[in-house]
Order: C-alpha cells, then sequence, then structure tokens
C-alpha cells in the first residue's frame, strides 16, 4: 500500500475549483488575444491607408513635376524661337532699304558687276533671316486681314473688290509664324 499512496501523492490534485480557475483565465487571456488582434488589424488597416494616400500622393506629385517639365521644355523652346525677334526686327529696315535700292537702279546700271555683288549681298541676307524664321507676309490681291495687315490708305476703286488689298506700301514678316511687323497696305473700297 505504501506504493499505491505514493502514486497518489505523486499525482496532480484535480479539485473543481482551479480547473474554473484556470478555465477563466485562459478564457481572459484568450479574450484579450482576440481584443488586442482586433487592435492590430485595425492599425495595419490604418497604416495601409496611410500608405495608399502617400502613394497617391507621390504619384500625383509625380505627374504635376512631369507636367512642369514639360511646360518649362516648352516654354524654353519657345524663348529660343524669339530670342532674336529684337535683332532681327532692327534688322527689317536694312532689307526695305535693298529692296527699295534695287526698285531704283536705272536699266542701264542692271548688268555691272558691283550691282550684281549688291544683289547678291541682299539675297544672302535674306537668306540667313529666313533660316532664323523670318517669312514675309503675302498681301497683294489677299483680303484685308487685321491680324497681318495694317490698313495706310483705303481706294474708292471698281478694280477690286471691297477688302482686298490692292498695294503693298511696306512688307510685314512672320517670325515662326508670329507677327513681327504688319504689311502696310491699300485696301480697296467700293465706291
Amino acid at each position: 500500500m505504501d506504493q499505491a499512496q505514493e502514486n497518489q501523492n505523486t499525482q496532480p490534485e484535480t479539485h473543481p475549483e482551479s480547473f474554473a480557475e484556470k478555465s477563466a483565465e485562459e478564457k481572459s487571456v484568450a479574450a484579450r488575444s482576440v481584443s488586442e488582434l482586433e487592435q492590430l488589424k485595425q492599425t495595419v488597416e490604418q497604416e495601409r491607408a496611410k500608405s495608399e494616400e502617400y502613394l497617391d500622393n507621390w504619384r500625383h506629385a509625380a505627374a504635376d513635376f512631369s507636367n512642369y517639365k514639360k511646360r518649362a521644355e516648352k516654354e524654353a523652346s519657345e524663348m529660343a524661337k524669339f530670342l532674336n525677334a529684337t535683332l532681327i526686327a532692327r534688322l527689317l529696315p536694312v532689307l526695305d532699304d535693298f529692296d527699295r535700292a534695287m526698285q531704283t537702279i536705272p536699266e542701264n546700271l542692271r548688268g555691272l558687276t558691283w550691282i550684281d555683288g549688291i544683289v547678291l549681298i541682299s539675297r544672302k541676307m535674306q537668306l540667313v533671316l529666313e533660316a532664323e524664321g523670318l517669312k514675309p507676309i503675302e498681301a497683294v490681291n489677299k483680303p484685308f486681314d487685321p491680324t497681318v495687315h495694317e490698313a495706310v490708305i483705303h481706294e474708292e476703286t471698281d478694280q477690286a473688290e471691297d477688302g482686298t488689298v490692292t498695294a503693298e506700301l511696306q512688307k510685314g514678316y512672320k517670325l515662326n509664324d508670329r507677327v513681327l511687323r504688319p504689311t502696310m497696305v491699300k485696301v480697296a473700297k467700293k465706291k
């Protein structure tokens, strides 16, 4: 019997009270774990929402920067096109002088080599300016367009339709599709 008593002494006691305490304790721990798990899930969702917001903001910033970069490149390109506009505008009277000189050369002097040299210089200057984007505005026998023509004289006539340019008094020019100087014109007016 001694052994039987020893076996009983070494085996843990199972009282209903201690089992109930452990069960309540385990339930409490489990409830806390579930509560902590829910809090962690909420925290993860909040952080995920923040990261989505940050990513969305970053995408907007990247798109804005890309648009800014394109706009800056376009503005730089436009500025480069018209950087020489002031200089070219100051050279237009020289072109006008060459044109007037060519129109007034007497016929008996037209065959001289120095006259041909001046004609070549005039043409070379026109080609250089054309390479920079300068183009003359066509006016004669065209309808009057106030965006490219400046009406200096209105002439009553039956020879042309009302509002048609009959003469060019000073040549106008465009620089890269912008009017640098409007053409001064005479415009027909019905009698």
